[in-house]
């Protein structure tokens, strides 16, 4: 199991990368062009909605399989 939790952060950590780099790119960030619209929205912000809400399921994917947590013998604070 612990090798697992090591590819898992691993995977996680390129996600993260990769939504970073996608967010500066103009894939979402397009010189001057606001459509498409989607429910009134410009493309711009509803393509930022999509990568903030990949980065809080990449965060809680990471709280859970982080290698340095030990969740079974874990020490009370």
């Amino acid at each position: 199991m612990k090798g697992n939790k090591a590819l898992y952060w691993k995977l996680c950590i390129a996600g993260v990368v990769l939504l970073s780099v996608i967010t500066f790119t103009p894939l979402v960030m397009p010189a001057g062009v606001s459509h498409p619209m989607l429910f009134g929205m410009p493309r711009t912000l509803w393509s930022s909605i999509l990568i903030y809400f990949g980065f809080v399921v990449l965060t809680w994917i990471g709280t859970r399989v982080y290698p340095g947590s030990d969740e079974e013998g874990g020490e009370e604070a």
